[in-house]
């Protein structure tokens, strides 16, 4: 006989299922528009599909490289090391658990020499998957609050938010191509002087002029969907974590421990913030700052973890 949920519980699957459904529905706004925008390009300039063939394979070109590239970009900038099981027993062992369990292959570990407690996976898919940690997590948890947060980040990896967040990264970037190409474009006169000719007077000016407010706004609309993805990936990874590791009080505390730490990350930015389990960035708190968060409120996943 099975009991009844507690009231206000949450069942992790459930939400693992709402949390991947959201997901998807934001990739596919994502996609819808980059897909509007270079629509609206290519109908504002009068220009056959065919006249941007030079532009779609530079685009391409960027989108194979950044997928690829991705992960030792990343690495790179964090300036990690990577450790063995003879460097760092624990850390390294735990991580060899993990993966055993998840049915994943082991990942590479690194380690951030630097004294704030955080973590982060990156990588394409699971063969081709890093965890990081830094020094000062491994110094600063207890032994199943480590566990609990390389689980964390052993979820990212199994449920491919390390390949979402990629793609969600490079359909940025092709936004801002197509953006910057039809600003620069029409900075020149090239799209005024086509669509004079092709559609005539003031509808044409006017369709122009919606289509350069079109390109300044996809790319901040774009930036705010990949952080709207990457905030439910660390729902999903909280919820497939405690799964995993079966603690989800542990993970709660560690996220508490590593929130309240007031060691600044040295070397996070903005363009690796994303990718830890807890923004290294600390900022004032405002709806604009909210909208453009990597990550959702650290009082709601500690909330969520302990009704689990």
């Amino acid at each position: 006989m099975t009991s009844a949920p507690v009231p206000g519980s949450v069942l992790i699957y459930d939400r693992i299922a709402a949390n991947r459904r959201t997901t998807w529905i934001l990739m596919v706004a994502f996609v819808a528009i980059t897909t509007a925008l270079a629509g609206l390009i290519i109908y504002a300039l009068g220009l056959p599909f065919g006249a941007l063939g030079i532009a779609g394979i530079a685009i391409i070109i960027y989108a194979v490289f950044s997928y690829f590239a991705a992960s030792s970009v990343v690495l790179s900038i964090s300036g990690a090391h990577e450790v063995t099981k003879e460097q760092e027993w624990e850390y390294v062992r735990r991580v060899e658990n993990l993966a055993i369990g998840a049915g994943l292959p082991m990942p590479r570990t690194w380690v951030l020499e630097d004294s704030a407690p955080n973590a982060f996976a990156t990588g394409r898919d699971p063969q081709h998957a890093h965890i990081v940690v830094t020094r000062g997590l491994l110094q600063k948890l207890e032994p199943i609050e480590l566990e609990a947060v390389l689980a964390h980040e052993m979820s990212h990896i199994g449920n491919y938010d390390i390949r979402v967040m990629t793609i969600a990264t490079v359909l940025v970037g092709v936004v801002v191509l197509l953006s910057d190409f039809f600003l620069r474009w029409t900075y020149w006169g090239a799209g005024a002087r086509r669509g004079s000719r092709n559609k005539g007077g003031g509808g044409a000016v006017i369709l122009v002029v919606l289509a350069i407010i079109a390109a300044i706004l996809a790319p901040i609309v774009a930036q705010a969907l990949k952080f709207a993805i990457s905030r439910q990936r660390e729902y999903l990874a909280d919820a497939s974590g405690a799964l995993l590791c079966r603690h989800p009080e542990a993970l709660a505390r560690a996220l508490e421990k590593i929130a309240a730490d007031p060691e600044p990350l040295e070397a996070a930015n903005k363009a690796t913030a994303h990718l830890y389990i807890y923004n290294p960035l600390r900022e004032h708190q405002s709806f604009l700052n909210n909208l453009f968060n990597t990550h959702p409120p650290i009082e709601e996943r500690i909330r969520l973890l302990r009704s689990m």
